[in-house]
């Protein structure tokens, strides 16, 4: 399908920039131009996310003494119901990214008032490399297993959910869930997967299709990679690479929304099946037409507002 107009719009205003000199690829800026460029890009995708939440910013603490940021979402008429919650991870190549960035999709999953939505904000490399994101996720985890009943949250209902990196680190607590159970103190009904990151250690096809013009470029991905996982044996590590993980049994169902026109469509993809081949029951959905980061981008793009309903939908059949 070709690409979304709005959308094809949007990515030649982006090529003519960098043409101009006027901007350029996460991976040609340093460290902290690309943080500031990657918030920015926020404000123009999705400018005016639902208004009528209730959002409180919460700390967690972490193994290693530190403690990480969150917010809680809450659709305004739910303040005291006990919710299923989603327990969302942003993306960003564990680089770039923060609560701010994924402020507007923690918002449109938590508008219908079906759900509430945990977002921990885990430290990002290089500052902090594998395995902390990971370890943050899984401490944040377990305090939500904690902290549920004080929050008005069902422990009993979380879904684990992420896109990109973000969804990677739900991946990873999903697996964590069946193979070392006694790391996680909860067991999820469900993952919520969009665009995950999924094999770090080879590119594929749809890596050479879509390496650049489409919002995320292939050499983008492999400066992540590196600033996450300098070491190319760590990206051999399941906990990188969800789809190198061996003798997977069931895990929690799945929702796995990819998009068409990504450089990690193939992986995702083989992802799907695996979790298929494992006796894991998966919804896969295809973004015709659209690009990675398409969460982000309810203000540029008709069809994004669908795509939360229908997961709503599938949230609520669970």
């Amino acid at each position: 399908m070709p690409l979304d107009p709005d959308l094809e719009g949007f990515l030649e205003l982006a090529q003519m920039g960098r043409l101009s000199g006027k901007s350029s690829a996460l991976h040609e800026l340093d460290l902290a131009l690309a943080r500031t460029q990657f918030e920015t890009t926020s404000q123009v995708l999705d400018p005016c996310p639902p208004g009528a939440i209730n959002v409180t910013t919460l700390s967690i603490p972490t193994r290693d003494g530190q403690s990480i940021a969150a917010r809680l979402y809450r659709a305004d008429a739910s303040d005291t119901a006990l919710l299923p919650t989603l327990l969302f991870f942003h993306g960003g190549g564990y680089v770039v990214g923060s609560l701010d960035s994924h402020d507007s999709i923690c918002r449109r999953l938590a508008a219908s008032g079906c759900q509430a939505v945990l977002a921990p904000a885990y430290r990002l490399a290089p500052q902090y490399p594998f395995p902390t994101a990971v370890h943050d996720a899984l401490d944040a985890a377990n305090w939500l297993a904690e902290q549920a009943t004080a929050l008005h949250l069902d422990n009993q209902r979380v879904t684990l959910a992420g896109d990109s990196v973000g969804a990677t680190l739900a991946t990873v607590l999903a697996i964590t869930a069946v193979k070392q159970p006694q790391a996680l103190h909860l067991k999820p009904r469900a993952q919520l997967l969009f665009y995950p990151v999924t094999d770090t250690s080879r590119q594929r096809d749809s890596h050479r299709r879509y390496a650049q013009d489409y919002l995320l470029e292939t050499a983008t991905l492999e400066w992540f990679y590196h600033h996450y996982s300098a070491d190319p044996a760590q990206h051999l590590d399941w906990r990188v690479s969800p789809l190198l993980a061996s003798g997977l049994g069931e895990l929690a169902p799945a929702y796995v929304s990819l998009a068409e026109y990504d450089p990690l469509f193939d992986e995702g993809l083989e992802y799907a099946r695996l979790l298929e081949a494992s006796g894991t029951s998966v919804t896969l959905k295809v973004q015709q037409g659209l690009t990675h980061d398409f969460l982000r981008m309810g203000g540029i793009v008709a069809d994004v507002e669908a795509i939360y309903t229908a997961v709503d939908r599938w949230l609520a059949s669970l």
